[in-house]
């Protein structure tokens, strides 16, 4: 089993080949691809996690398609004093699907 622990839009996520993951946008196209810089590489037995070594590998992604997540309510009350305020936020995502490790 080859997988490895990716950083993505400020997170770090546990990848292989043919995986769909929903990260913070990522600028381009459904259909361009894109890499994904690696921190930890584990291929069976052999971990990886020296710089030197992981600078050599390559996590490329495909962009299946960008979307918008669920939203979220915010919702601010004093009481007693007439204070109230609402705010709704939703987060930018793109679906990316793991094509490869090297």
């Amino acid at each position: 089993m080859v997988y490895a622990i990716v950083r993505a839009g400020g997170r770090q996520e546990k990848v292989s080949v043919g995986d769909l993951v929903t990260l913070d946008r990522v600028t381009g196209k459904a259909g361009s691809s894109f890499q994904l810089p690696a921190l930890l590489l584990v291929d069976g037995d052999k971990v990886t996690s020296a710089a030197d070594d992981l600078a050599k590998v390559a996590v490329t992604a495909e962009i299946i398609e960008n979307l918008r997540g669920p939203k979220i309510v915010i919702q601010k009350f004093k009481n007693k004093t007439g204070y109230k305020k609402r705010q709704g936020h939703r987060s930018e995502l793109t679906r990316v699907k793991i094509t490869g490790i090297k």
